[in-house]
């Protein structure tokens, strides 16, 4: 029989290392053994089945997340993309990312002339804020995938690290978490006093950790996308902010990265409102949920073509 690594199973089937470990303890992987410290499982093992997608009342999210991991381990069985291939769709991903991440927080800039600012082009009669704004989302997409590879984990330091290149047009606020009050225009939910921020993204990291272990990713990364955005722990940035750190919570899971567009920005406020309404992240869950679908069946498309 061969064996592979608890690191090995968890890239194939798409979870955590550690919840792999937890699976093997609880018996729920046939014939895994330890050696030593590790792991040994049986290469032809399926993955096993997710109880913690049985928690969701919507029945619309528990289809979609099963259907997500199947599509995922199809797609890892398929052969991986060339160095030119991945580097090609790298970047038509983030001409539209980062055009749509920034006209929802406002950017004036067209989805072609983003494309021409990244190339290094200025346009005419266009802010040079929306320009640097551009800039500064590609420089932290391209930090972002620097650390995923790097397999850096989460943390308060990451997050200031990426919001400081996401506002290179303020020095003065980079990276620093807000110090006056904020009200998020048009939301029923009032963001914590500035006193709180440093505390309440202490436990916010906290709780991101019991999340791992608990959650399947799909839904972790939508709680804590709406948990991130509630303490708006920046003066400016945040939307930007909150939408890499998603990407780089799903990519480091081995998803793929969502691009939430901006002709869907109402469905996307509307999650918000939702969780604080009722206390739900199901709305926002299904919306993250079918952007990784939909990305995972366009690679699955290009590979099999």
């Amino acid at each position: 029989m061969d064996f592979i690594s608890a690191k090995q199973a968890a890239a194939k089937w798409g979870i955590s290392d550690r919840q792999v470990r937890i699976l093997c303890a609880a018996g729920k992987i046939k014939d895994a053994k330890r050696a030593g410290h590790s792991w040994l499982i049986p290469a032809d093992s399926p993955k096993p089945e997710d109880g913690r997608v049985s928690r969701f009342r919507n029945s619309k999210l528990k289809e979609l997340i099963s259907r997500i991991d199947e599509k995922k381990v199809a797609l890892d069985t398929l052969r991986p993309l060339t160095v030119g291939e991945v580097a090609r769709l790298k970047d038509e991903f983030l001409v539209e990312f980062t055009y749509n991440s920034n006209a929802i927080e406002g950017n004036t800039l067209t989805l072609q002339e983003t494309a021409m600012v990244l190339e290094g082009m200025t346009i005419d009669r266009k802010p040079l804020k929306d320009h640097l704004e551009v800039i500064g989302h590609r420089d932290a997409f391209e930090y972002m995938l620097q650390l995923i590879q790097e397999k850096v984990p989460l943390s308060e330091r990451v997050i200031k690290e990426i919001h400081s290149l996401v506002l290179n047009d303020r020095p003065e606020d980079r990276g620093v978490y807000r110090r006056i009050p904020v009200r998020i225009m048009g939301a029923k939910h009032e963001p914590p006093q500035p006193y709180l921020v440093p505390v309440q993204m202490e436990q916010l990291m906290a709780r991101h950790e019991e999340m791992v272990n608990t959650m399947h990713t799909v839904e972790r990364v939508s709680l804590y996308h709406l948990l991130f955005e509630g303490v708006h722990p920046f003066i400016d940035g945040n939307g930007r902010t909150g939408r890499l750190l998603l990407n780089f919570e799903l990519s480091s899971a081995g998803l793929p990265a969502i691009n939430i567009k901006f002709a869907d920005r109402r469905k996307y406020y509307d999650c918000f409102s939702s969780y604080y309404e009722t206390g739900s992240h199901e709305q926002m869950a299904l919306l993250v949920g079918g952007y990784v679908e939909e990305m995972l069946d366009r690679y699955l498309k290009i590979l099999k073509g």
